[in-house]
């Protein structure tokens, strides 16, 4: 069977649906599919599985390049598989390719993030609410397009299904998680370093509600921040801290893997995750399965196995944060004990198993 994933991003650039793309590609190449990646961005080498690049330069006519680039590798394909809505699906109708089943994956949510980005501060759920969403007739066409939508959270599912009239076929396909054990997870230690050291990782966006965490460390003079990650928000949030006089307590970071990424979870405290709403958080469950506390919004669309130790809160205003995290240090012995508890793995040869599934079913 042939598949092609169709990505907006793929390493070594940083991201969720770049991990996935790649992970996913390497199961299903492993289990006999032939696999084509189509990504924006530079030119990548791949031994076991093709992938094919187009230039992620001049908005709009870049989805004309892509949509010609499926067209080229996808034409006699079994299924195109999309991670975004409007950079994959967008240019996936304009191909016009006619033999291969279309499934969208969706993690994210592109109407809320674009009204988050022009200052709304809406969860995902409340935006939903509104009476009138700028652009919902348009994602109602390119929804129905596809043959499958694959939701990564029963939650988003759920919303989709409540707001939109006559979805394709769809189902929940949850992310891995893999859980790390032996020398190196992370310490289990039950006092705090002093100051209480904060961790953030992710993009700079503004629907993680970073400037609140950043006005909040600024209430909490024990306190100590890491960012770690960078986006359209680096400029303002370097210069927020600059302005307030915190640049010895809150220090920023590029985007970290691997080894880096295991010490900086090492020597921290605490990850915290105060978004507007939070779909599905890779960095919480690494940094669960590493043993690190973590602190995320009750916005959420982890399910209840997924985020077993970890502490929900509504974290939407600076009070809201400092209060959450107050409480969360008084009671910390018990949140590092919580960490040790064996979570449910869920392996990537899990997540793959399921995709073959739905790809045999869908092609039938």
């Amino acid at each position: 069977m042939k598949i092609i994933l169709a990505t907006g991003i793929y390493p070594p650039q940083i991201g969720g649906p770049a991990t996935y793309t790649k992970e996913l590609a390497a199961q299903l190449s492993k289990a006999g599919y032939d696999i084509t990646v189509v990504t924006y961005g530079e030119m990548v080498e791949s031994k076991d599985w093709k992938v094919e690049s187009v230039s992620k330069f001049i908005p709009l006519i870049r989805w004309w390049w892509y949509s010609q680039k499926l067209r080229e590798v996808g034409a006699d394909a079994d299924v195109v598989y999309a991670f975004s809505s409007i950079s994959c699906g967008i240019p996936l109708v304009l191909s016009g390719i006619k033999k291969p089943k279309r499934v969208l994956r969706l993690g994210g949510d592109f109407l809320w993030e674009r009204y988050t980005d022009f200052g709304g501060t809406k969860s995902l759920r409340s935006f939903y609410e509104s009476p009138f969403i700028l652009g919902k007739w348009m994602m109602t066409w390119l929804l129905r397009r596809f043959d499958h939508i694959v939701f990564s959270t029963e939650f988003q599912q759920e919303l989709y299904e409540k707001h939109y009239k006559k979805l394709p076929r769809h189902s929940v396909i949850e992310n891995a998680l893999e859980v790390e054990s032996g020398k190196w997870k992370v310490e289990s230690i039950t006092s705090p370093h002093t100051p209480f050291r904060l961790l953030f990782m992710g993009r700079t966006v503004q629907f993680k509600n970073i400037p609140a965490l950043i006005d909040a460390v600024a209430q909490m003079p024990d306190c100590f921040l890491t960012i770690v990650g960078e986006g359209p928000l680096d400029d303002m949030l370097r210069k927020k801290v600059e302005h307030l006089g915190l640049h010895t307590r809150i220090q920023f970071s590029v985007s970290v893997s691997g080894a880096e990424k295991r010490d900086m979870f090492a020597s921290h405290d605490l990850l915290v995750l105060p978004s507007l709403t939070d779909i599905s958080p890779n960095t919480a469950l690494e940094a669960r399965s590493w043993g690190l506390p973590v602190f995320l919004t009750k916005e959420t669309g982890l399910s209840e196995d997924l985020r077993q130790g970890m502490t929900l809160a509504d974290m939407t205003s600076p009070k809201d944060i400092v209060s959450a995290i107050d409480a969360v240090r008084k009671d910390y012995p018990s949140l590092r004990t919580a960490c040790n508890i064996p979570l449910k793995e869920r392996s990537w040869t899990m997540v793959a198993e399921d995709h073959c599934s739905l790809f045999g079913q869908i092609t039938v």
